[in-house]
C-alpha cells in the first residue's frame, strides 16, 4: 500500500469511527455492531502503526470515545478514565500473555464480567459523595451528580473504615426487567422504545430532571479504582472486597486465573452464565491482579497494557422478512411487527419481532422479502438488528404505515412530539381486547381465567363494550362464550384472509365451561383490591406500578382522585423554579393524566359506573400490612435464577411485610440466592450481616414456618 493509498483509507475509516461514536455516544442509537467497529478500529491503529505520519493525537483511536452533552457541569478526569483494548480472538490473548510474560513476573489474572453499561466515576470526600461524573471524552465528563443520587444502592456516606478521600470507578447499567418495563411504558405514552438497556441507562442518566432518572430502574457495578484513595491495595481482588465492605455493589462473578489457560476456562465459563445476571455483558475482563505491576506495564494513549476485553461473539441469526403486519394495542398504538420466517435463537423459536414505529423501518430501511440479522435486545426481546442489504433481489416490498387502523377503520393520527400513529376511535375492537388484557394482568386485578382469548372472545361477541362490563357478567353467559370467536386483530393482515377458504375449515366451537366460576369469583375479589392496583388497571398513560403506588399512598379512596388537591399541588409546584420548587414523590406527568382522564367525558362516565356498582377502592395506607408478617421490615434481596417470576416473589414478600431491594446493602436482611449466583455476591452478603437463603426457605418463611 502506497502513502496515498494509506492516507485514503485511513481517513475513510475516521470518518465511519467518528460517525458510529456520534451514533453510539451522543445519539444514544448505535448503526454498527461491535464486531464491525472493533475492525475498524484495529485496522487504522495498524495503519497509523505503519505508517506513522498518519498518527494524530486527535486520531479516535487515540484517543477515548464519548460525548458531552450541553446543560451539565464538566468535570476533569485525573486520571484520564481510559477504555480497554479489545479482542475477538483468544490468539490475541496468548499474544497479551506473553507480551506480560516478557515484561514482568510472579503475575496472576482476575476475570470479570464486561457490564454493557455507562462508565462513571464516584468521589468522596470526607467520606460523602460529592460528584458523580460520566466518563465523556476521557478527560473531561459530565457532571451527573443530582441524578446518580437517586440510585439507591450507591452509598451516600461511607463507614469510618473508608478513606476519607476515595475515587471509585465503574459501570452504571439497566436491569433487564427494568429495561422491559420501561419500553412497554414507553409504547403505552406513544413514545419511542429504547434498543437496549445500555441505551435505555445512557438516556436515563443524562436527564436535566432528577426525577425521570430516578424513576428509572438503575444500579452499577463498581469495579476500579480513581485517582485517590486505593494505593494501599496489593491486588485487585483486594480492592473489590474492601469496595463490598464499604458498602459499593460490585461484580456478583470473579475469578482468579493462574495462566492463560485458567483465563480461557473463565471466559467460556463466564460465557454461559452470561444471561443469568440481571445485568447485560458482552464479554469479559482479564486484568493482572496484582496491582504493583500496573505502573511497570503502563498504558497507551487509549488504554491500560495490564488490562483487555475479551468481546463475545454476538447472538444473531439470520432469517426472512416474510410480511410487516400492524397490530393495536390499548392505548390505540398502531405497532408495525415483523413477521419472520421462523429461527431458533438464544434458546427460543423467533417468529416475530416488533418493528416499533414508521421512523425505526425508515431509519434500517426494513423491506418485505429483505434477509436480516436478528438479535435479542436484553436478551430477551427479539429485534432486527441490521438488513443484508447484499441479498437483496429487487423483488423486496417497502411496507407503508396504513392511514386507516387495519382493525375497526378509524381515523389514524400522530400527535405532535409522538413517534407512532394512533387509532384515535374510542370503540376500537383491538383496544377494547388489549385493555381488558391490561386490566387483568397481574399487577392490575389479577384475574387469571381472563386472558387474550378470553378478551377478543368477550369483545367480539358484544357481552363488553368497556371494562367495567366485566362485573355486570352472568354465570350462564359466561360459561357458553364461544372461545372461538375470531381475534379482534384478524383484519390486520391479508394472509389471514387468503388462507379462509369458506366451509372447507369451520371453526371449532370451544366454550368458557367451569372457568367462568373462577373469573366471577376473581371480579368479585377484586372489588376489595387496594387503590393502587385498580389505579394501574385503569391503564391511563403515565401510570405504572410504581406511580399508582405514590398517588394511592397520597389519597384515602377512589373517589378523592377527581380533582384531587393533591394532585394539583403537584402541577403547581412544577411551574415553581430554584428552591421553591419541591422534589415529590407523584411524577408530574402522572397527575396531568390522572386529572385529565377525571375530566374527560369517559372518566366521567367511568367515575359514574364505579360508584353504581359500589367499588370505591381503599389506599392501603388506611389497611397497612400487619407488622407481624413474616418478613415485616426485612429487606429482601433476590438473585440467580428462579423457578417462578421475581415481580410474582415481590409482591409475595411485599404482602409478607418485607422490602424488596434491588441490590445488597447493610440493610438488607435476606438475600434469596437461585441458581448460578457467583461465590463474590454471597461473600459479600455475610460480610454484611445478610443471611443468605436459598428458595426452598423464602417459600417456607412466605407460609410462616
Amino acid at each position: 500500500m502506497t502513502d496515498s493509498e494509506a492516507k485514503s483509507r485511513a481517513e475513510v475509516l475516521r470518518a465511519l469511527i467518528e460517525k458510529a461514536n456520534h451514533d453510539y455516544y451522543d445519539l444514544h442509537s448505535p448503526t454498527v455492531g461491535d464486531r464491525d467497529y472493533d475492525m475498524w478500529e484495529r485496522e487504522l491503529l495498524q495503519l497509523e502503526e505503519e505508517f506513522s505520519f498518519l498518527k494524530t493525537d486527535s486520531s479516535p483511536v487515540r484517543r477515548v470515545s464519548g460525548g458531552l452533552q450541553e446543560g451539565f457541569k464538566k468535570v476533569r478526569h485525573d486520571p484520564p478514565m481510559q477504555s480497554l483494548d479489545k479482542t475477538h480472538a483468544k490468539g490475541e490473548l496468548v499474544e497479551f500473555d506473553s507480551f506480560i510474560g516478557k515484561s514482568v513476573s510472579g503475575f496472576s489474572y482476575v476475570i470479570e464480567p464486561k457490564v454493557d453499561g455507562v462508565s462513571l466515576s464516584l468521589k468522596y470526600s470526607d467520606r460523602v459523595l460529592v460528584t458523580a461524573a460520566t466518563r465523556g471524552n476521557g478527560a473531561v465528563g459530565d457532571d451527573i451528580t443530582a441524578n446518580v443520587l437517586t440510585i439507591g444502592s450507591i452509598p451516600r456516606r461511607l463507614p469510618p473504615t473508608a478513606p476519607a478521600e476515595l475515587e471509585v470507578r465503574g459501570e452504571a447499567y439497566m436491569t433487564r426487567e427494568g429495561f422491559l418495563a420501561l419500553n412497554a411504558r414507553q409504547a403505552d405514552d406513544g413514545l419511542e422504545e429504547f434498543a437496549n438497556p445500555r441505551n435505555a441507562c445512557a438516556g436515563s442518566l443524562k436527564q436535566l430532571d432528577p426525577k425521570v432518572t430516578a424513576s428509572r430502574p438503575l444500579d452499577v457495578v463498581i469495579y476500579n479504582a480513581g485517582g485517590v484513595g486505593c494505593d494501599g491495595f496489593s491486588s485487585h481482588t483486594e480492592m473489590i472486597n474492601a469496595f463490598a465492605e464499604w458498602g459499593f455493589p460490585t461484580t456478583p462473578w470473579i475469578k482468579k486465573a493462574a495462566n492463560i489457560d485458567e483465563v480461557f476456562s473463565a471466559i467460556d465459563e463466564l460465557e454461559k452464565l452470561r444471561h443469568t445476571f440481571q445485568f447485560e455483558i458482552d464479554g469479559a475482563v482479564i486484568k493482572i491482579n496484582e496491582r504493583k505491576f500496573y505502573n511497570v506495564l503502563g498504558a497507551t494513549a487509549h488504554g491500560p497494557r495490564w488490562a483487555r476485553a475479551y468481546k463475545y461473539a454476538p447472538e444473531r441469526a439470520e432469517t426472512v422478512v416474510e410480511d410487516i403486519t400492524v397490530q393495536v394495542g390499548r392505548t390505540g398504538i398502531l405497532t408495525p411487527v415483523a413477521e419472520l420466517k421462523s429461527v431458533f435463537l438464544a434458546g427460543s423459536t423467533i417468529s416475530r419481532s416488533t418493528l416499533h414505529n414508521e421512523d425505526q423501518i425508515l431509519r434500517q430501511d426494513i423491506r418485505i422479502g429483505d434477509h436480516v440479522w436478528i438479535v435479542k435486545a436484553g436478551d430477551v426481546i427479539p429485534a432486527v438488528d441490521s438488513v443484508i442489504t447484499e441479498k437483496r433481489t429487487g423483488s423486496e416490498r417497502i411496507f407503508k404505515m396504513p392511514s386507516k387502523c387495519p382493525v375497526c377503520g378509524g381515523e389514524v393520527h400522530r400527535e405532535e412530539g409522538e413517534v407512532a400513529l394512533r387509532c384515535i376511535n374510542p370503540g376500537c375492537r383491538a383496544q377494547l381486547c388489549r385493555r381488558l388484557e391490561h386490566f387483568a394482568s397481574r399487577n392490575a386485578l389479577d384475574l387469571k381465567a381472563l386472558g387474550e382469548r378470553v378478551a377478543d372472545a368477550l369483545v367480539n361477541s358484544g357481552l363488553v363494550k368497556d371494562v367495567l362490563d366485566l362485573f355486570s357478567l352472568e354465570l350462564s353467559t359466561l360459561e357458553n362464550l364461544d372461545l372461538a370467536e375470531g381475534s379482534a386483530e384478524d383484519s390486520r393482515s391479508e394472509k389471514i384472509k387468503e388462507c379462509e377458504l369458506p366451509g372447507l375449515f369451520s371453526k371449532p366451537v370451544r366454550k368458557f365451561g367451569r372457568n367462568a366460576q373462577n373469573l366471577l369469583k376473581a371480579l368479585e375479589e377484586s372489588r376489595s383490591l387496594p387503590l393502587h392496583r385498580w389505579l394501574y388497571a385503569m391503564g391511563i398513560a403515565g401510570i405504572g406500578v410504581s406511580a399508582a403506588k405514590e398517588i394511592a399512598l397520597a389519597h384515602e379512596k377512589f373517589t378523592d382522585l377527581p380533582g384531587s388537591s393533591v394532585l394539583k399541588n403537584v402541577l403547581e409546584n412544577d411551574l415553581k423554579k430554584g428552591k421553591e420548587r419541591l422534589i415529590l414523590p407523584i411524577k408530574v406527568e402522572a397527575a396531568k393524566s390522572l386529572l385529565a382522564f377525571f375530566e374527560s367525558e369517559y372518566g366521567q362516565r367511568f367515575l359514574a359506573r364505579m360508584e353504581s356498582l359500589s367499588i370505591n377502592p381503599m389506599s392501603e395506607k388506611k389497611n397497612p400490612p400487619a407488622s407481624s408478617g413474616p418478613l415485616s421490615g426485612a429487606g429482601c434481596v433476590l438473585t440467580g435464577s428462579l423457578s417462578r417470576p421475581r415481580q410474582e416473589y415481590a409482591a409475595l414478600i411485599e404482602k409478607a411485610g418485607g422490602i424488596v431491594q434491588s441490590s445488597v446493602t447493610s440493610k438488607t436482611k435476606y438475600l434469596i440466592a437461585g441458581e448460578n449466583v457467583g461465590a463474590t455476591k454471597t461473600e459479600k452478603a455475610k460480610k454484611l450481616g445478610t443471611i443468605v437463603i436459598d428458595e426452598a426457605r423464602l417459600i417456607e418463611m412466605l407460609s410462616g414456618k
